[in-house]
């Protein structure tokens, strides 16, 4: 049985990321928090400056966080595990660490940091706002749908960066696009046609969408499939694990 070593393997990949990636720098873990909270800020500010009240609710905060946090687990799971192998390259050189290891140490300290920032920045909102979410549960939801993209993704990417380089470069390009058309600034339904249904096609617009579901009472746009977004995760993951096993030694030696 490999499930023990595996699991002590992944634990150790973990403690040696919180070291490399939030160690080395002043407040550490404190900018996890600090920086999705600034770009909130930064997004509430500007646009109330524009407008009078958000598009759904009454404070720009608590909106522009339920797009923008759901957004960053995705983006931020697809970019780290999308380097994984490199990252934990030195130590694949032993044989109880496997890629698949490194890819999930990846996902489970990013999902849980992400976890965390999300409740404190949520909780701390709604608490100001004296709002309470209309179903928590559909907030776990979101994150899960958010993380199974994320990871979907970020498995292909893994592949993909290691095999052809040059892919890393473009999907940081392609990704920048995605903020806007996803729905973080707006919603998808008050779009005209045919371009909302464009944006439906988007699975993050529904990930966004299930977070303003949870948060906001009421708020049941027609389009929305939250079930949509795991489905897609689906193809890249299996996709990615298939090209991965066949290839993953061969890529990690030659990088």
């Amino acid at each position: 049985m490999r499930s023990f070593p595996a699991t002590r393997a992944i634990a150790a990949l973990m403690i040696r990321e919180v070291a490399t990636s939030f160690g080395r720098t002043p407040g550490g873990y404190l900018w996890a928090i600090a920086e999705p909270l600034a770009a909130v800020a930064l997004l509430a500010g500007l646009f109330s400056l524009a407008f009078e009240v958000p598009p759904l609710g009454q404070g720009f905060a608590l909106f522009y966080a339920s797009g923008y946090l759901p957004f960053a687990l995705f983006s931020d799971l697809a970019q780290k595990i999308g380097v994984a192998l490199r990252f934990s390259r030195p130590l694949m050189a032993y044989p109880a660490v496997s890629w698949l290891d490194a890819l999930l140490a990846r996902f489970a300290l990013n999902l849980l940091t992400h976890t965390v920032v999300v409740t404190l920045v949520l909780a701390t909102m709604l608490a100001w706002a004296g709002l309470r979410p209309a179903d928590p549960l559909m907030v776990l939801t979101a994150l899960a749908l958010a993380a199974s993209l994320g990871l979907g993704i970020g498995t292909l990417n893994a592949y993909l960066f290691e095999r052809w380089p040059l892919w890393e470069r473009a999907w940081s390009i392609l990704n920048r696009p995605a903020f806007l058309v996803s729905g973080v600034l707006f919603l998808p339904d008050a779009i005209p046609p045919p371009y909302r249904d464009w944006l439906w096609m988007n699975p993050l617009t529904h990930v966004i969408t299930t977070m303003r579901v949870a948060l906001y009472d009421g708020y049941r746009p027609e389009g929305w499939m939250p079930l949509y977004p795991l489905a897609i995760a689906l193809v890249p993951l299996v996709l990615g694990l298939m090209l991965l096993r066949r290839d993953g030694r061969d890529l990690i030696w030659r990088g």
